[in-house]
């Protein structure tokens, strides 16, 4: 997630509870990406947690990003 994107994100956190949970979900997920990518060898069963991992926090991104598109658009 880029800098800016995450700047708006915390910016709208406090008043949009779904905002809230995806990116407390995201973080989540985002360490848990990071302990697989710190060990040197994956099973074939991490390996596929793995992935399944990386598809949830790409689509909590890409709600996050759809809700700020929305604040974006009534800003208009």
């Amino acid at each position: 997630m880029e800098r800016r994107e995450e700047e708006l994100i915390r910016q709208h956190l406090t008043h949009d509870d779904e905002l809230k949970s995806l990116f407390e979900e995201h973080e989540s997920l985002k360490h848990q990406l990071q302990e697989y990518r710190s060990r040197h060898y994956l099973t074939n069963e991490e390996e596929i947690e793995e992935k399944r991992i990386q598809k949830l926090k790409l689509a909590s991104k890409d709600r996050m990003m759809a809700i700020l598109e929305r604040y974006q658009s009534d800003a208009r």
